[in-house]
């Protein structure tokens, strides 16, 4: 397999040192992130792209190369392509007709070429030789040179001719690690999910916070939405999820605050620990998912009123962005089922909340809440390494794991559609088998009849947090399937 990787433009009017120091940054993440997936690849990092080269042809390799590829910060697109050396423009033609003869047929065409180095040639000779080559002696409609249906694409450097197969879109933004990190507040709806998603699209190492405000399925289903968005944008750094029980911090504001300041005390509250845990971690940056007057509490009043409990930055990468262009963000970035089948917590529920908090009234009211709550709150605050978020819970019950199938079991692929799509499971068995995304395992598994079920992931992380949940609440009878070795 052969990748060109284009750079992100804003990467490319930087000065010469922060580009080449952003091109490097990116070099390495597709280095740390292929590496795992082909340990032969070469990243090889010049002026302008990035080659990502293996001899690998394998097509589960490349499919999950490219999924790496396009969800990677920092790049623009990337072609896969097939790569030549060349002797003269007949060879050029010989050499992309051998790719793009077949497919042609039936459709209209236009030939591009990008060339560096010393040749005879231009590239507008080239594009007129091969196009008017595969015009004669391939069943298209004809040449187009707008709107065609197919752009036959070509880069030419020096002596090598890079024919390419197939463009495909990258995710934009900067390379992670090349900006300072940022602790974003997650509930594991639209909101916060998709706020996440922009910081670390724009090159930002993403960390999350979690305040726990009772029930563990909603803790599940947030640490899963956290590990996916950091597995599938971020997984070239690692970083970390705080939890923070704030049960007791909730019984609090119900008993002390009246009805119309509960949103916004609440806010205060989650800020006031937000930024201690920030400073104990080292980031100088937070993260939120509010909107301008999407709720009463995100109306330019109150959020200065929310924002004076903390002199830490707080960045809203939503703030004027419209509910469904959230969704459909959510959508594009595969994490809209995690919004939709969430559990919910709303233990802090006002009945006539205030867009219009007063400042001296909130600060009257919070001086009757008891902040040693709030602060053994943060003291009680769990810190894990986001891979290990998933792991099973002290005190959940062990589950059995298989690396075959035991009669009448019933197995359960609880992997991302996406991943299905571009791995189909192959059990090399005949087997009964369902497909349950992670996300909606928890409110679908009381409807499953009563079966032996074993649950797949490519890990198995997932699998076996669920199967551990599930067992714990007394639901069915779960295990885990692992692939067996290969020898």
């Amino acid at each position: 397999m052969h990748f060109i990787v284009k750079l992100f433009p804003e990467i490319t009017i930087k000065s010469a040192p922060v580009r080449k120091r952003f091109t490097r940054q990116l070099q390495n993440n597709l280095r740390s992130l292929l590496k795992p997936l082909d340990a032969t690849v070469k990243v090889i990092r010049d002026w302008e792209k990035i080659d990502v080269v293996s001899e690998n042809d394998d097509e589960q390799v490349i499919a999950k190369a490219k999924d790496i590829l396009s969800c990677t910060p920092g790049v623009a697109f990337f072609y896969e392509v097939t790569a030549f050396t060349y002797e003269d423009m007949h060879d050029i033609y010989e050499k992309t007709a051998s790719i793009w003869l077949d497919a042609l047929e039936g459709k209209t065409f236009c030939v591009r070429v990008k060339r560096s180095g010393d040749q005879e040639f231009s590239s507008i000779d080239v594009e007129k030789y091969v196009g008017g080559g595969l015009n004669q002696h391939s069943k298209a409609l004809g040449v187009k040179l707008k709107g065609a249906d197919v752009t036959v694409k070509m880069e030419i450097k020096n002596q090598n001719l890079y024919v390419v197969r197939e463009q495909i879109a990258g995710l934009g933004g900067f390379p992670l690690g090349t900006q300072d990190p940022v602790l974003s507040l997650i509930s594991g709806g639209f909101d916060s999910t998709v706020a996440s998603y922009l910081t670390i699209k724009r090159g930002l190492r993403t960390h999350f916070c979690f305040f726990s405000l009772g029930g563990r399925d909603h803790e599940i289903g947030c640490k899963e939405v956290a590990y996916y968005l950091w597995h599938k944008f971020g997984a070239s750094h690692q970083v970390r999820f705080v939890t923070v029980p704030f049960e007791e911090v909730v019984g609090e504001i119900l008993t002390k605050v009246s009805d119309a300041n509960m949103g916004v005390i609440l806010k205060r509250m989650m800020l006031r620990a937000a930024t201690k845990v920030a400073e104990h971690q080292g980031i100088q940056a937070l993260v939120t998912g509010e909107a301008v007057a999407q709720v009463s509490s995100q109306t330019l009043t109150n959020l200065s009123i929310i924002d004076r409990v903390t002199d830490t930055l707080v960045m809203r990468p939503l703030v004027t962005m419209d509910k469904g262009d959230i969704i459909d963000i959510s959508r594009q970035i595969g994490a809209e089922e995690f919004a939709a089948n969430m559990p919910e917590y709303c233990g802090v529920i006002s009945r006539k909340p205030t867009t219009r908090a007063k400042i001296d009234k909130v600060e009257s009211e919070e001086q009757g809440f008891d902040f040693n709550i709030l602060e053994q709150a943060i003291e009680k605050a769990k810190v894990e390494p986001i891979q290990q978020v998933m792991a099973v819970a002290d005190g959940d019950l062990e589950v059995d794991e298989f690396t075959y199938l035991p009669t009448d079991a019933v197995l359960i692929d609880i992997r991302h559609p996406d991943e299905i799509e571009a791995a189909p499971l192959q059990l090399g068995v005949s087997a009964e088998t369902l497909e349950i995304p992670f996300y909606a395992l928890l409110k679908q598994a009381d409807e499953l009849p009563k079966r032996q079920y074993l649950l797949y992931c490519d890990q198995g992380v997932m699998s076996k947090m669920h199967a551990s949940h599930l067992l714990n609440g007394g639901v069915g009878n779960f295990g885990v399937y692992r692939k067996p070795s290969k020898t």
